[in-house]
């Protein structure tokens, strides 16, 4: 029913249309099955599903297999496959393993490659409601295999290996499609208010946990990406592109880029972007396509599809084309377009792209010879030999960390015997290898952002106008996970092997009195809720103890024997995973607490409630279930919003307001059921936005204020009477102080853009057992807010002095004065339980490992101290 429906649509449309000629000129076999035989509509005239996309490629390998090859390399969280499909010569196609092999060799790529066609590899869709190139993607696919008597097929096909991944983000292209289905008339609408072109809440940007994919690429939290990167180190293309969609008052963007540049891109890296625009500018001109190039989309934070294989050495691109966000947009100017334009303009794009790799063959082989070779000479001079990650801390964080940097290629080596003053385990990360370029962007403190471009942004600010800033400034791993990593100048001397996996944790014997489990690991922590659910009695201590010569930590988990199943040894052995565990036949301590004291607290199974929908931020939402549910498999109710004012809250001990704007959305009767719910012993928990509705004295949940901008005072001007209609004189003497009389009198701070910053911990409260001493937070937005009065909370985690506060990237001076010693966490009782304040959000992106515990701190512990 539903294809027979679209057909209609589709037929019904096109007899309205002229027909779409997308590569004038071009003829092509009839023997090759066309859009219309397999999927009942031409392409363009329809949005094509993932089925569709599917079945078309599938059909299109049936009927070319000696041309074409697909090959599944990852399955979404809604159990869709991600595929990529090989295109080529049959000779090629004979010779895939040959080709994957030649790319992985060691020595002279040169010589390895020498015959061998260049690997192109074309990504699109990675944003599900980003349309149009999915379905360019299988027009390419058509084109390449069935146009005939063609000179220019004919050499991509020779010289160049194609693959093309259809759809990067299928969960999302779907949900998408099925809104978009679902809110069509008997003809497209090309108004832009119009319901089709307006997505519900998440949208078909995300993934199934509103992740988006194209910052994902060095984090690897999402099961698409790590299919990808895996896929990717296996072939190791040397053109990349990634093609996207933006907004309908656009035109198409190819690349150059603009700036600013990572610092670890190489020049011929930069000169080959000018060979695929040159191209693409050719074919653009002869179609009369509108273009730019150099603008917005930049090439500097290295978790973009456009940028993480830039740094194993390939040319690396993103696309951006005006979106119909359906059939048909009118745009602002009264002018429409249709889908099938933005189709064939991403489909002329990837054909360009391949003749381009096909006709700068040889130059693209002998850049990433010298990249990679320079690579490894770099590394072997420059003040940075090597990396040490000694293990010690948590050493969960940083067995994951080591994991993560080998998934990218990186080579590290594990210390067999303590070395130096590091503990044996420890990994060491030479910068004389290929992913030398990877290695100083991942782990490097900061990342410096060009002058030039900075210096610009400061002028602009000072005009109020927006900064060209695209992304986060900061994101070095160490810091995200809040690890130690040492930049060492020399090679260390001592016993290694090649790392393979990570090790795995001491086994323990069997307990009379009690199993512990020291807290301030991830891994801790994931024992903690495999106990929970697994239905254990958990206790935990808010204070030291020292039993055995040993010193346990505040947050050690008490796992008491006699108050537990008959089988608890052996579900501590099941849950154990990387935690350490130890096993004590005695509840006497030398010094400290006893597991007895007052300070130990019984760990109950919380509920826990999310919400969601609007008026939540997705990101922010899907990124805090993601946590919980996948990082640290503990389920989550997820509350549509609108249900607050109904929704028996008493079956929820835990409540997650993630970033958002509640004030319109939670009126009078929520915000007095939330309050009668945390006064009655519920645990509260703000993110970022959410502080604004907490804090507003309307309702009363969180003392403090968000802030203006934070201004030097002047004195006062004498005041007019009210009669007087003319402002006193003012004698403006320069520039400056013209400047300083145009400021408005109350603003909010500028928006930080992405750095990293440090704050302590107070070491005295529960919130914060198992931290270091300092955090880092990625901070971003103009959240700045006081703190709380030691009356009405604690201020749990505050940000440093200004001189010590930015830990890496780049932060207006007067942010970094203004934000100084505010919190970072605050925690207020209200009746028998927490309210919790997260003024930045500790899951951001899920790559902010170094605050989990603190989140998790929040959701574990607030109700465990609730009365």
């Amino acid at each position: 029913m539903r294809l027979i429906f679209a057909t209609l649509l589709a037929s019904s449309f096109a007899w309205s249309q002229p027909k779409l000629d997308f590569w004038p000129g071009a003829q092509y076999d009839p023997a090759l099955p066309t859009f219309q035989k397999v999927l009942g509509y031409g392409p363009g005239e329809r949005i094509s599903s993932h089925t569709n996309l599917m079945r078309y490629l599938e059909t299109l390998a049936q009927a070319a297999p000696t041309r074409m090859k697909i090959f599944e390399y990852a399955r979404s969280w809604e159990d869709r496959k991600l595929v990529y499909a090989a295109i080529g010569s049959e000779a090629n196609i004979r010779r895939l393993d040959v080709i994957k092999a030649a790319m992985q060799k060691p020595g002279d790529p040169r010589k390895n490659l020498a015959g061998m066609p260049v690997v192109l590899w074309l990504g699109y869709g990675v944003h599900g409601n980003e349309i149009s190139s999915p379905d360019a993607a299988l027009l390419t696919a058509y084109h390449l295999l069935a146009a005939r008597r063609d000179k220019m097929v004919d050499d991509i096909l020779a010289n160049v290996l194609v693959l093309i991944d259809p759809t990067q983000n299928p969960d999302g292209r779907d949900r998408f499609v099925h809104n978009f289905e679902q809110s069509e008339g008997v003809e497209p609408d090309a108004s832009p208010i119009a319901a089709e072109h307006n997505e519900p809440w998440p949208m078909g940007r995300t993934n199934h946990y509103n992740f988006d994919l194209n910052r994902d690429w060095f984090a690897i939290t999402q099961p698409e990406t790590r299919g990808r990167i895996k896929t990717l180190r296996e072939w190791l293309p040397i053109v990349f592109v990634d093609l996207h969609e933006m907004g309908a008052e656009s035109t198409y963007y190819f690349a150059p880029e603009a700036i600013p540049f990572n610092p670890h891109l190489v020049p011929e890296q930069k000169t080959s972007l000018d060979l695929f625009g040159k191209n693409n500018a050719k074919w653009f001109d002869h179609y009369g396509f509108s273009y730019f190039t150099r603008e917005v989309y930049d090439a500097f934070y290295p978790g973009y599809g456009a940028s993480w294989p830039s740094y194993y050495g390939s040319v690396a691109m993103t696309y951006e084309n005006a979106s119909s966000r359906g059939l048909l947009m009118r745009r602002s100017d009264d002018s429409t377009f249709h889908f099938r334009d933005t189709v064939q303009r991403h489909f002329v794009a990837s054909i360009s792209t391949a003749e381009a790799a096909a006709k700068h063959r040889d130059t693209l082989f002998d850049n990433f010879d010298r990249y990679r070779r320079t690579a490894i000479e770099e590394g072997s001079k420059e003040a940075i030999r090597e990396y040490i990650l000694p293990r010690r801390g948590d050493v969960s964080a940083i067995d994951k960390l080591a994991q993560l940097l080998a998934d990218q290629g990186v080579q590290l080596k594990r210390a067999t015997a303590a070395f130096a003053s590091y503990p044996a385990g420890t990994y060491v990360i030479s910068l004389a290898q290929p992913a030398k370029r990877l290695i100083r962007t991942l782990l490097d403190v900061d990342i410096p952002l060009e002058q030039k471009f900075m210096e610009e942004q400061e002028r602009r600010r000072k005009k109020k106008l927006p900064d060209e800033i695209y992304d986060v400034t900061a994101w070095s791993l160490p810091l995200l996970y809040n690890v130690e990593c040492i930049a060492a100048p020399a090679i260390s001397q001592g016993q290694f092997e090649e790392f393979k996996a990570v090790p795995k944790p001491a086994g323990f014997v069997k307990a009379t009195v009690a199993y512990l489990v020291p807290w301030g690991t991830r891994a801790g922590a994931q024992l903690l809720t495999a106990a929970l659910r697994a239905g254990l009695r958990v206790h935990s201590t808010d204070k030291a103890f020292e039993q055995n010569g040993r010193t346990f930590p505040p947050g050690t988990l008490i796992f008491k024997v006699k108050e537990n199943v008959a089988t608890l040894h052996e579900t501590m052995v099941k849950i154990q995973g990387a935690a350490e565990v130890v096993a004590t036949d005695t509840g006497w301590v030398e010094n400290g607490i006893n597991f007895g004291s007052r300070y130990v607290t019984l760990i109950k199974r919380p509920t826990v409630a999310l919400a969601w929908d609007r008026p939540t931020l997705a990101g922010s939402a899907g990124h805090a279930r993601f946590v919980l549910e996948r990082q640290f498999g503990y389920p989550v109710t997820v509350i549509r919003s609108t249900q607050f004012t109904t929704a028996d809250l008493s079956k929820f001990q835990v409540i997650i307001l993630p970033d958002g704007a509640y004030a319109d959305a939670f009126g009078a009767p929520v915000q007095k059921r939330l309050k009668d719910w945390v006064q009655a012993g519920g645990t509260l928990i703000g993110i970022q936005g959410a502080l604004a509705f907490l804090s507003d004295p309307k309702v009363g949940l969180l003392a403090v204020s968000a802030e203006s901008l934070a201004k030097e005072k002047e004195p006062e001007a004498p005041k007019k009477s009210e009669t007087e209609t003319r402002t006193p004189g003012k004698v403006l003497t320069d520039e400056a102080s013209y400047l300083k009389a145009i400021q408005a009198d109350s603003e909010l701070p500028d928006a930080v853009q992405g750095i990293i910053g440090r704050a302590r911990t107070d070491p005295d409260h529960w919130l914060t057992v198992g931290l270091p001493e300092t955090v880092n937070a990625v901070v971003e937005g103009r959240n700045v807010y006081t703190p709380i009065k030691l009356d009405k909370g604690v201020n749990a985690v505050v940000y440093l002095e200004a001189a010590k506060l930015l830990a890496s990237g780049y932060m207006w001076s007067e942010n970094k004065k203004q934000l100084a010693w505010k919190p970072l966490a605050i925690v207020q009782g209200e009746g028998r339980g927490y309210v919790i304040g997260f003024t930045a959000d500790p899951n951001y992106r899920a790559y902010l490992d170094g605050l989990n515990l603190l989140f998790l701190n929040a959701v574990f512990r607030g109700p465990a101290h609730s009365r």
